[in-house]
């Protein structure tokens, strides 16, 4: 995204932002886990954790690396031509995974637990599938749909919320990520998704980033030039 930055660091950044989220999500469903039975304090725990996270991840690396997080991202900004190349793709997207494995295994590691254990939680169904193409159509709705409308800048805020919001209103608790889903897989915690579930919910995310994309392309038309990207406008949030 920040052309004057090298794309080793950018890719970089992606790896440690995503690994950090991953351990804000996994880590905070085993601390909810540890302090209450009610699964649904449980939920809200883990969700406002990763809001939180989230949001604060978004502001401090946008301005590196446009703080994608997120391969369905990744792949829909060089699909949309956003100034993104194929060659930036190619090194976000191994970046991200490894940082999702790597935040699973330090959250793991903060708790005392075994630091790589498959998860057993089982996620195989198609209401499960429809909610992820659902929950990540919504995220890259949103994501381009800033860009666009020039409020980027309003992105640590409003797709923290988001995902706080389909936390609750989808069936899947919204992964709406391939890298996060693959981490997750990585412990078997309140977080956790079982290998087998895998491919199936990442196959939903990258259909639901495409009808993200057409989403944008509805309610905005064409995209016009040029805009700021979402680390374009942090930069300017942060040196006003």
């Amino acid at each position: 995204m920040s052309g004057a930055t090298p794309l080793i660091r950018r890719a970089a950044v992606e790896a440690l932002g995503t690994a950090a989220l991953v351990a804000v999500v996994v880590g905070s469903g085993i601390q909810a886990t540890e302090l209450t039975q009610d699964v649904g304090l449980q939920l809200l725990a883990n969700c406002l954790a990763t809001v939180f996270g989230l949001g604060v991840l978004i502001a401090l690396l946008g301005p590196v690396s446009g703080a994608h997080f997120n391969p369905a991202v990744t792949l829909a900004a060089w699909f949309d031509g956003e100034g993104f190349s194929l060659r930036e793709a190619a090194a976000y997207v191994p970046a991200q995974i490894a940082g999702a494995i790597g935040g699973a295994v330090l959250a793991d590691a903060m708790f005392g637990r075994p630091l790589v254990e498959l998860s057993t939680h089982d996620r195989s169904a198609g209401h499960l599938w429809l909610a992820e193409a659902v929950a990540t159509a919504g995220l890259v709705w949103l994501i381009f749909g800033l860009t666009r409308a020039g409020r980027a800048h309003l992105a640590p805020v409003l797709v923290a919320a988001y995902i706080g919001a389909a936390y609750w209103f989808t069936s899947s608790t919204s992964f709406a990520n391939p890298a996060v889903t693959i981490g997750r897989a990585f412990t078997d915690t309140f977080a956790g998704i079982a290998p087998a579930s895998v491919a199936p919910f990442i196959g939903a995310q990258l259909v639901g980033a495409a009808a993200g994309l057409a989403l944008v392309a509805i309610t905005f038309g064409r995209r016009p030039t040029p805009t700021r990207t979402v680390a374009e406008a942090a930069e300017s949030v942060l040196a006003s």
